[in-house]
């Protein structure tokens, strides 16, 4: 997979569990930045609900990242100016903290669980080991190209 120019018709995004500066999301939101900059991010949207997590726990603005990331950053150069651009500077023990929660986060509300519980159903109805967020968008991310539940 290339990540200057990610096709999500033919591959999924990163994991949300792939951690860039110790961000979980990150690498995933950019894979989906840049796939939508390039006019390739089929079923993927950036800015979504997922990556708004990560946005709002930084305080960065969506489309000032995506100008960055349009400018053709690498990842350790959107890194960077995340750390310089960011209106919530955290530090390495809470960016730990936030990114352990993000990875065992599991539906809180009625809406939210049913949600969850449609995608499981539809991607993987015999799998009982899919508990949290995370489990839910990889195994989504797997079936979705061809892989097996």
């Amino acid at each position: 997979m290339t990540f200057d120019k990610p096709d999500l018709t033919q591959h999924p995004p990163r994991s949300p569990r792939v951690r860039l500066g110790g961000y979980a999301i990150l690498p995933r939101c950019l894979d989906k930045c840049r796939a939508t900059i390039a006019g390739k991010n089929g079923e993927y949207h950036y800015a979504c609900p997922l990556d708004q997590r990560f946005l709002d726990f930084t305080g960065i603005d969506p489309e000032a990242m995506k100008k960055e990331v349009a400018a053709g950053k690498s990842d350790s150069e959107i890194l960077e100016w995340v750390e310089k651009n960011a209106r919530f500077r955290r530090s390495p023990v809470e960016i730990a903290a936030w990114s352990a929660f993000a990875e065992q986060r599991v539906p809180g509300d009625v809406e939210t669980r049913e949600y969850f519980n449609s995608v499981v159903a539809k991607v993987g109805p015999k799998r009982e080991d899919i508990y949290t967020f995370f489990d839910m968008l990889d195994l989504d991310d797997y079936v979705s190209f061809g892989g097996k539940a």
